[in-house]
C-alpha cells in the first residue's frame, strides 16, 4: 500500500497485531503506548523482590488459536512456545486427591471419551453427550444452565475451562462465547488442543520479537505517550493530543484505536463499550518445582484453577476473581500455596512470592456486556477500533486481541483510507 502513516494508539497485543498486519502490507506505522513498555496485559518484567523475571499474568495458548499462531510465525517467534507435544492436561481434584490426565486424540472423531486413561476420571459417556448442547447456544443462555447437567465432566473439566476462557462465573457467563472457543479447539480434535506456553516469558514471545520485526520495517514506538483527546476536523481525526503537544494526523493518515474500553469510551463520547469487568489474580512463587512436575496442572476444588511451572518459578492463576481482589496479598499467597504444594507434591514452608492483581483484566463475559461490544469498524472517516473487547465473537483472550488487530488492519485496507 502507499499513502500516509497509520497511527496505532495502544501497544498491547491488539495494537501490535494491527501494526504487524499493516507494516506487512507496506504501511508506515507509528505506535503510541501510555505505559513505559509495550505489551499491555501480556508482558514480562524483572521483579526485584523475587530476583527473577516473571510474567504479569499466566496465559496458556492452544494450537488451535490460529490467529495467534499466524502472528507468531510472522514475527519469527513461533518456536518461543513450548508444550508437551500433544493434547495433555494433567488435573488434580484437591478435595479427593484424585488425579487424571485429559488427552484428546489428534483427529476430529473423539474416541478418547471412551478411553478411561484419556478422559476425566468419573465422567460418563452421557456427560460428554451433554457437551453437544453447547452447539445450540445462540441466545443469552449462561454456561451453567446449558452444561450444568454434564455431571462429573462439568465439575472436573467444563467448569474450569469456562472460568479460564471467559474469566466469568459460569452462572452468568455467556454460553455462546464458550461455544466459540470450544468449536475452534476441543471440537476440532486434539491437534487443535496442544497446550503452549512461552519458554521464557510473554514479552520474549509476543512483544519483543514484534517490536524488532516492526522496527526493521520502519515502524516507531513511542512509550509514555498517553493520548488524551482526538482532534476532529469534520468527520476525520486530524490530531492526537498527548497532554503536552498534539501529533498531527495528516490527510491520508489513519488511526487504529487499540486501547482499553474505558479509555476508548472517554476518547469517543457516545461509543458503547463494556463497563463491567472481572479480575484475575496471579501468584508467583520463587521456588523450583519438584522434578517431573508438569508445565501446566489443572486444579479442581481449590482456590486457583491452574498451576504453571517454569525454571525457578511456580505460578498460579485465579480467574473470575472479583471476590478476591481486595484480599491481602500475604493471605492470598498462603491460601494458594496450600493448593499449589498439594498439586505438585512440594514440601517446605511457603517460598517468597509476588501477587499480581489485574482488577480490570477482562470485560465480564455476560449477555449484557456482550451487547456493549462495538463492531470493528470505521468510527470516523480515518479511525478504526481494535481490542479484545470489540465484537470478535470470542471472549477477551490473546486470540481475540490478536484477531481484532488483524481485522482492524483489514477494515482500513478495505476502506481505502491510505490509498
Amino acid at each position: 500500500m502507499s499513502g500516509g502513516v497509520v497511527h496505532v494508539v495502544g501497544a498491547g497485543l491488539a495494537g501490535l497485531s494491527a501494526a504487524v498486519a499493516l507494516a506487512g502490507s507496506g504501511c508506515r506505522v507509528m505506535l503510541y503506548e501510555a505505559g513505559p513498555a509495550a505489551g499491555g496485559r501480556c508482558r514480562s518484567y524483572f521483579d526485584r523482590e523475587l530476583g527473577c523475571r516473571i510474567d504479569n499474568g499466566n496465559h496458556m495458548l492452544l494450537s488451535g488459536n490460529h490467529a495467534t499462531m499466524a502472528y507468531l510465525e510472522t514475527i519469527g517467534a513461533r518456536n518461543t512456545l513450548a508444550g508437551p507435544g500433544g493434547a495433555f492436561f494433567p488435573f488434580v481434584d484437591l478435595s479427593t486427591g484424585e488425579r487424571w490426565t485429559v488427552a484428546p486424540n489428534e483427529g476430529r472423531i473423539p474416541w478418547w471419551v471412551l478411553a478411561k486413561a484419556r478422559g476425566v476420571k468419573g465422567a460418563r459417556l452421557a456427560d460428554f453427550l451433554a457437551l453437544l448442547k453447547l452447539r445450540g447456544a445462540r441466545g443469552d443462555e449462561d454456561v451453567a444452565s446449558v452444561l450444568g447437567g454434564a455431571g462429573v465432566l462439568y465439575r472436573r473439566l467444563l467448569e474450569p475451562l469456562a472460568i479460564a476462557a471467559l474469566n466469568t462465573k459460569p452462572d452468568v457467563a455467556l454460553a455462546r462465547l464458550l461455544r466459540a472457543v470450544v468449536e475452534e479447539t476441543l471440537m476440532r480434535g486434539g491437534a487443535a488442543c496442544h497446550p503452549l506456553v512461552p519458554r521464557v516469558g510473554l514479552s520474549e514471545s509476543f512483544v519483543d520479537p514484534a517490536l524488532a520485526w516492526l522496527s526493521a520495517r520502519g515502524a516507531t514506538l513511542h512509550t509514555g505517550q498517553r493520548i488524551t483527546a482526538l482532534d476532529l476536523e469534520g468527520s476525520a481525526v486530524r490530531g492526537l493530543a498527548t497532554g503536552g503537544e498534539t501529533v498531527t494526523v495528516a490527510p491520508g493518515d489513519a488511526v487504529v484505536l487499540a486501547v482499553p474500553p474505558w479509555v476508548a469510551g472517554g476518547l469517543l463520547p457516545g461509543l458503547a463499550v463494556p463497563d463491567r469487568f472481572e479480575a484475575i489474580v496471579n501468584v508467583h512463587y520463587r521456588v523450583a518445582a519438584p522434578p517431573g512436575s508438569a508445565a501446566i496442572v489443572g486444579l479442581v476444588g481449590g482456590l486457583a484453577e491452574w498451576v504453571f511451572t517454569k525454571e525457578g518459578v511456580v505460578s498460579i492463576t485465579i480467574s473470575a476473581a472479583n471476590h478476591l481482589a481486595d484480599m491481602p496479598a500475604d493471605e492470598l499467597a498462603r491460601r494458594c500455596w496450600v493448593d499449589t504444594s498439594r498439586a505438585l507434591g512440594a514440601e517446605g514452608d511457603m517460598p517468597p512470592f509476588r501477587v499480581v492483581k489485574e482488577k480490570r483484566a477482562t470485560f465480564a463475559a455476560t449477555a449484557s456486556q456482550e451487547r456493549r461490544r462495538p463492531e470493528i469498524r470505521m468510527v470516523h472517516d480515518n479511525l478504526v477500533l481494535a481490542g479484545d473487547w470489540t465484537a470478535t465473537g470470542l471472549p477477551a483472550t490473546i486470540e481475540g486481541a490478536i484477531r481484532s488487530g488483524r481485522t482492524a488492519a483489514g477494515v482500513l485496507q478495505q476502506a481505502g483510507v491510505l490509498e
